[in-house]
């Protein structure tokens, strides 16, 4: 499922994590599968947003947000705050950004300044946005493997945030 989603296959991806979670609601009697759930679930959250499923992503955090704990819940934070940017409430994505914690797991790096740019780029805050989309691709570039998405996410967002703004792109003549 996070190899899918790390390909942008979101379809896959989604249909692996109800298997799996099938899977789990039949041995829950037998075994404790809480975390694995709450991790799966994470991960469908994940998927959702790729699918841009907005709500359906926020609906599924806020489910299992009070199920998690450490590093777990700080990505659930930040993935309520992804969710809430494709919603284009920016103001609340801050705010649920800011409840990740300071130092993220390693598979997280850079992931809670991408949202938290993403959301200060809509608000219209570039400064503030670049200094946050910097962050995050230098976490990137430390911590994750090159070719990873959320480098190429990272660049991407910087240079929407660093270039000219909507609207000014070129206002020369036609055929110029």
């Amino acid at each position: 499922m996070v190899a899918l989603s790390g390909l942008r296959r979101y379809a896959e991806a989604e249909t692996v994590a109800n298997g799996v979670l099938r899977e789990l609601n039949q041995i829950a009697h037998r075994a404790p599968v809480s975390g694995l759930e709450t991790n799966t679930l994470r991960h469908l959250a994940t998927v959702l947003c790729g699918l841009a499923r907005h709500e359906e992503a926020e609906a599924v955090v806020r489910g299992n947000l009070s199920r998690a704990n450490g590093p777990a819940a700080g990505v659930l934070h930040t993935t309520l705050a992804q969710s809430l940017n494709g919603q284009g409430r920016y103001e609340e994505a801050l705010a649920e950004v800011r409840r990740s914690p300071p130092r993220p797991p390693r598979y997280a790096a850079g992931h809670p300044d991408l949202v938290a740019a993403e959301a200060l780029y809509g608000l219209g805050r570039r400064a503030e946005a670049e200094d946050a989309v910097r962050r995050s691709l230098a976490d990137c570039e430390r911590w994750l493997h090159p070719a990873h998405p959320r480098t190429g996410e990272a660049r991407a967002l910087l240079a929407r945030v660093t270039g000219p703004k909507p609207g000014e792109e070129s206002r020369g003549e036609p055929g110029e």
